[in-house]
This record gives structure tokens, C-alpha cells and sequence, in this order.
């Protein structure tokens, strides 16, 4: 493992300390290291040692296995590639493995029926063809192009409106609290 993604073992234990909802004084008290160091860590301008990063790991409740492979997760390019011509329908992942974002493309004429409400924002773009959504009681028509954004805790529900619809979903994941953080 070269040295950028040693480092990158830092946005890991961000993400999984936020998604247990930890603040670093606590990581720290459990750990046994400072508030500083960690904060450098989980900014990527200090690499742990082995004995740290394994303390990070006990105060986290994982292993150090775990981190690196939610580290290896945090790789910065990516490339899903599309599907051949003519087998495009129903649902695609347009991301792999864990990210803050999530993305699907739904292709075809999809109706669940279903309401959904999600935790976090979602933005609808409508590729090709056409869909209509059901928001707080409110009804919309999305053609070509439009793009329509809910907020977290938005119920909502959504079908293409015509063949060959094709939609694309872009989500802050579930496992990502969404917050709004302040900057001194």
C-alpha cells in the first residue's frame, strides 16, 4: 500500500465516527490520544502508527482491517461504465462500494407505487422522456432535462410517464448525516 492511501485511512475514521455519532473528545478519551493528532488523522496530515491506528480502530469498535478497506473505499477516480446499447432497463448503480453520495439510474418504465422519505437530500434528473412526482401532496411533470431537488424528510413518490424514460437519482447516502458545519 503506497503512501497516499495510508493516509487515506483518515477519511474512514471520519465517516465512521460521525456515523456513530462521536465527537473526536470522545474518540480521544477512548483512544488514549489526543484531539489534535486525531483531527490531523482524520484531515489526512498525520499518519498513525501501527499501535495508534489500532487504538483508533478499539475506540471506533472495528478493526484496522475494517478502516483500510473503508479507506481503500475513498479511492478518487472511479469509472462505472455504461451498459451496452439495448440493455439498458430497469435500475443501475452508478457508484460502487461506500461513498457520501448515492447514485442509481432507473431506465424504462419504472412504478413502484411506493412512497419513499429519505433522511438525507435527493436530486431527480430526468435523462430522457418524461416522470411524474408526487411531493408533500403536490404533483410535478419532469421532462427532458428538469431536475427536481427534495429535501431530507421529503416523502415522495415518482414513475417514468412515458417509455424510455430514463432518470438518474443522486442521494446523500443513508449512513451520511447530512449537517451543516460551521467554519471559523
Amino acid at each position: 500500500m503506497d503512501d497516499k492511501e495510508t493516509l487515506r485511512v483518515g477519511v474512514a475514521v471520519r465517516r465512521l465516527r460521525r456515523g456513530l455519532g462521536l465527537t473526536l473528545a470522545v474518540v480521544a478519551e477512548r483512544s488514549g490520544l489526543s484531539v489534535p493528532f486525531l483531527s490531523q488523522v482524520e484531515n489526512e496530515r498525520a499518519r498513525p502508527s501501527a499501535r495508534s491506528l489500532q487504538r483508533v480502530a478499539d475506540a471506533l469498535n472495528t478493526t484496522v482491517g475494517e478502516l483500510y478497506d473503508a479507506a481503500d473505499c475513498a479511492r478518487t477516480v472511479d469509472v462505472v461504465r455504461a451498459e451496452p446499447e439495448g440493455e439498458t432497463s430497469g435500475v443501475r448503480q452508478l457508484l460502487r462500494g461506500h461513498h457520501q453520495l448515492h447514485a442509481m439510474e432507473f431506465t424504462g418504465e419504472q412504478d413502484t407505487g411506493r412512497e419513499f422519505q429519505h433522511r438525507n437530500d435527493e436530486v431527480m434528473y430526468v435523462a430522457d422522456g418524461a416522470a411524474e412526482v408526487e411531493a408533500e401532496g403536490r404533483a410535478y411533470r419532469l421532462e427532458r432535462g428538469d431536475t427536481l431537488c427534495l429535501s431530507g424528510g421529503v416523502r415522495h413518490r415518482w414513475r417514468a410517464a412515458m417509455p424510455g424514460t430514463r432518470i438518474l437519482i443522486v442521494a446523500v447516502a443513508d449512513h451520511i448525516e447530512a449537517i451543516e458545519e460551521t467554519r471559523h
